[in-house]
Formats: structure tokens, sequence, C-alpha cells
């Protein structure tokens, strides 16, 4: 088998995408830890639902921004230049979020176990990444 055969086989490809898309996502959730007023991590611990319910609507919106990034490019770089994208348009949907909720603070919400605000949270992260998905070109 050549080098470039190596390279392109379909279980190297998979393993090469799967193990970006991980480091990514390991960075998204860095992203997201800093720009929440809690601690996602230690609020999953203590069994506080609506950040695990907001946290995992994060995951999956990224892992499913990064899959329409993986079916739509050829060349790992554009994938991850796509993702990246669709990952900041992620983001600033919840800076937009927290902006479009005047009447309570929706990081304070989550932190206080509100499941309500949770669940909205998780619907927007993974409603809105079928859509940044959709339209990555």
């Amino acid at each position: 088998m050549s080098e470039t055969g190596f390279w392109t086989h379909p279980l190297v490809e998979t393993a090469g995408y799967f193990s970006v898309v991980v480091l990514c996502l390991i960075v998204a959730m860095v992203i997201f830890e800093v720009i929440t007023k809690y601690k996602n991590w230690e609020e999953i611990k203590k069994g506080n639902l609506s950040v695990a319910m907001a946290t995992g609507g994060k995951i999956f919106g990224v892992t499913n921004i990064f899959r329409y990034s993986i079916e739509q490019h050829n060349t790992l770089p554009e994938m991850i230049g796509w993702g990246v994208y669709g990952f900041g348009l992620l983001i600033f949907a919840y800076i937009l979020f927290e902006f479009l909720t005047p009447k309570f603070k929706v990081d304070d919400e989550i932190e206080n176990d509100n499941r309500s605000v949770g669940l909205i949270s998780m619907m927007i992260s993974v409603g809105l990444s079928f859509v940044i998905g959709a339209s990555i070109s």
C-alpha cells in the first residue's frame, strides 16, 4: 500500500477525523467553561441537571456542526475551519440568548438548577447546530 493510500484508507481517515473532533470538542468545552459564570463539571458532579442539560446541548451542538463539516469538506483543514466557524456561531448564539433574556440572567438560573432554562439552553444549542451545519458549504 502506498503512503498516500495509507492516509486515505477509510479507517485511517475516520480515526483522524475522530481525533481532531475530540480535540476541538475539548477546546470548545474549555472555552464554554471560561464564558459561563459557573463551573460546568463541578456543578454536574453536584447533580445540577440544568448544567448537565446545557452542557450536553453544547457537546451535541459542537459535534453536530463538525459532523456537517466532515460531510461537506474533503480536506482536514477545511473541515476544521468550517467547524471552528460554526462553533463561533454557537458561542455567539449563547451570548445572544443571555442578552435577549433581560428579565433574568441565564447563567445564574442554570447555576441555580432552573431546569426550564437549562432545557431551553440545550434546545438552542441543538437546534442551531442543525441550522449552522446545514449552512456550511
